[in-house]
C-alpha cells in the first residue's frame, strides 16, 4: 500500500469517528404524519425516507435519522424536540 493511500484511509477513518447520530425514539403521542413531516422539515429527508424511519421507530423503538457533525445535527435535533418528538444526539 502506498503512503498516500494509507494517509487517505486514515483520514477517512478519522472522519467517520467524528460522525454523530440523531436517534429518534418511539412515543405514544405523535402521529405517523407528524413524524414524517417533521423529518422532512428538520432532517431534509425525502418523503419515502421519512416514512421508512417512522415505521422503524414505531416497530423497533428507535432509529438513527441523521448522521453528521455535531454542529450540523444540533439545530436539527432541536427542531425535532421543538416539534414534540423524542430525539438525542449520540
Amino acid at each position: 500500500m502506498t503512503k498516500e493511500k494509507y494517509s487517505e484511509e486514515l483520514l477517512l477513518e478519522e472522519e467517520l469517528l467524528n460522525q454523530n447520530e440523531i436517534v429518534l425514539f418511539n412515543d405514544d403521542v405523535n402521529t405517523f404524519d407528524h413524524v414524517i413531516d417533521t423529518l422532512i422539515y428538520a432532517c431534509d429527508h425525502m418523503p419515502e425516507q421519512a416514512e421508512q424511519c417512522a415505521i422503524l421507530v414505531h416497530y423497533k423503538g428507535k432509529c438513527t435519522v441523521k448522521t453528521g457533525s455535531y454542529e450540523d445535527l444540533e439545530p436539527r435535533c432541536s427542531k425535532l424536540l421543538q416539534a414534540g418528538l423524542s430525539a438525542e444526539i449520540i
